[in-house]
């Protein structure tokens, strides 16, 4: 019992950061929906090529993984940080949405009571049932999440925790600016049905270079062969 109190401890620790606001629905620890993808990098410190793009148009949106050193900075001291992974998802240059997966070795023992309780010490009371019912299909990330748990938030921003049922569960939290992620949803379907439209032109395109690219080095072939070649 000591222990499963001390875990939650660590886990509301880490979860407050430098903030004790219970309001501050656009925030996760350091990070600010709206935030620049070059803030982002310089936070976490992760580098450009970890960016992935994922469309250019109508409206470019990118993601970055980002997963936490497992060790205290300048130490050789084992991080209790509960944090596995994060995903900062943008929609042209604005972060939208922030995906946090908690491992299970952070979380052993815990259980759903544990983990709304030390996130409420952040974002306040849970939402109740009534404010979660809602016709909107859900995004591939929520579907992907597995059962919701609890929620927070309020019209511009949504934290919503999730768990994968398994043997061993894992919780995901995802904090998301409303308004920004209903653009990028939109632009990452228009996306896929140009890319869908334009597919064949596409295809002809590789085919045409497959060829030209293959004639050309069979000529080369050729022509460094007949320079060698003795009957």
């Amino acid at each position: 019992m000591h222990a499963r109190t001390l875990t939650i401890g660590l886990l509301g620790i880490a979860l407050l950061g430098q903030r004790l606001d219970a309001q501050e629905f656009s925030r996760y620890r350091t990070f600010d929906l709206g935030a620049s993808l070059a803030s982002v990098l310089t936070s976490t410190g992760a580098a450009a090529s970890d960016v992935k793009t994922l469309h250019e148009r109508p409206a470019v949106l990118q993601d970055l993984e980002w997963t936490p050193s497992r060790w205290i900075t300048g130490t050789v001291t084992p991080s209790t940080d509960p944090v596995e992974q994060m995903v900062f998802s943008f929609y042209d240059d604005q972060l939208f949405r922030i995906v946090v997966d908690y491992g299970s070795d952070g979380t052993e023992g815990m259980k759903d009571v544990d983990l709304i309780e030390a996130i409420s010490a952040i974002y306040g009371t849970p939402l109740g049932r009534s404010s979660r019912g809602t016709s909107r299909v859900p995004s591939e990330v929520e579907a992907d999440s597995g059962a919701s748990v609890a929620r927070w938030g309020d019209a511009e921003h949504s934290i919503v925790l999730y768990r994968h049922s398994s043997y061993k569960p894992t919780w995901r939290l995802v904090v998301t600016a409303r308004r920004t992620e209903a653009l990028a949803r939109a632009a990452d379907a228009q996306a896929r049905r140009l890319d869908d439209r334009e597919a064949p032109q596409r295809e002809i395109a590789r085919q045409k270079k497959e060829q030209s690219d293959g004639r050309a080095a069979a000529e080369k072939a050729r022509t460094s062969n007949k320079k060698l070649f003795k009957a």
